[in-house]
């Protein structure tokens, strides 16, 4: 994991996309439900790929800070291996996977012809993307001498399941909001989460009782933060957990929220078989410019002895 001013940014970042994502998914389908669609990206006002150009320069600050990290000595080595060049390494050639999808997305989008880039495929490559970085995350974290980094990898780990589960099922289901929605809500999600494992490993006022930082490593290596008690860790653990649960019920609420102040701003056009009749007071929508004085009277005596 990179240093705290890395981690800052990237939650940041994932928030941001989020709650974009989730604010104009939700206006897209109380706008139209019958003709709503999931879609890899939405468009923006001007410039209108800003979220895909924004995207790209994120992955590759990303990219140039795993890169640069991994060239730092790892004073953790296990065995003679040093682990944190590899896996520092894994990490950005997961986040160029990621950037070539974005770039996939920005070429077809300005040239369909050159790359007709289908919505479904885009998300079951992303679902695959998701995959690959849920495997390295659990991977990582059974690496880990330090508790709780280990347990941040590990959560990542399962959002990134999560994430991967909701583009297959965007893939093979456009039309479900209910998954696009929560697709939305894990990015924002990994961003909170993102916030938390910096503030845990790398800022000394959020590092759990019985843990600390190594003075002798660099910030950002890999198991610099311990616990040194077994009754820490688990400590330790066990506040990550509570942390998550109550980032998880800070994302429902504004989920929530978000749907409900957009379908008070934007209600859900209501389509109906019949449109109501005109009343006497009403005008004519559609007037005759010849009206006949005949026609103006209806008459009723026939109906007399039909009453029931």
């Amino acid at each position: 994991m990179g240093s705290l001013v890395y981690q800052v940014m990237s939650s940041a970042a994932m928030v941001s996309l989020g709650m974009y994502q989730l604010i104009n998914a939700t206006r897209s389908y109380l706008k139209s439900p019958h003709s709503y669609a999931a879609k890899p990206f939405h468009p923006f006002l001007y410039p209108r790929r800003l979220q895909l150009y924004l995207i790209i320069v994120s992955l590759l600050f990303a990219m140039a800070h795993h890169l640069l990290l991994s060239a730092d000595s790892d004073p953790l080595v296990r065995g003679a291996t040093p682990v944190h060049l590899l896996t520092s390494l894994q990490s950005a050639a997961t986040l160029f996977l990621f950037l070539l999808l974005a770039l996939s997305l920005l070429l077809s989008d300005a040239s369909p012809a050159l790359l007709p880039l289908p919505h479904d495929l885009a998300f079951a490559l992303a679902s695959a993307l998701f995959l690959l970085h849920a495997s390295l995350s659990s991977a990582r974290s059974a690496l880990q001498t330090s508790a709780i980094e280990a347990k941040c990898l590990s959560v990542s780990a399962s959002l990134s399941h999560l994430s991967a589960l909701l583009s297959l099922l965007l893939a093979a289901l456009p039309r479900l909001f209910p998954a696009d929605a929560a697709l939305s809500a894990s990015f924002l999600l990994r961003g909170l989460w993102e916030l938390q494992s910096g503030l845990s490993l790398y800022a000394d006022p959020f590092i759990p009782d019985g843990c600390h930082r190594l003075l002798d490593v660099k910030s950002g290596i890999e198991g610099s933060t311990q616990c040194d008690l077994d009754e820490s860790k688990l400590r330790a653990v066990a506040i990550l957990d509570l942390a998550f649960l109550i980032h998880t019920i800070f994302v429902l609420l504004i989920l929530l929220l978000t749907y409900a102040l957009i379908a008070r701003t934007a209600p859900a056009r209501r389509l109906g078989s019949y449109d109501p009749l005109p009343t006497a007071s009403s005008p004519d929508p559609y007037p005759n410019p010849n009206p006949n004085p005949n026609h103006t009277l209806i008459q009723l005596k026939a109906l007399s002895g039909t009453q029931a």
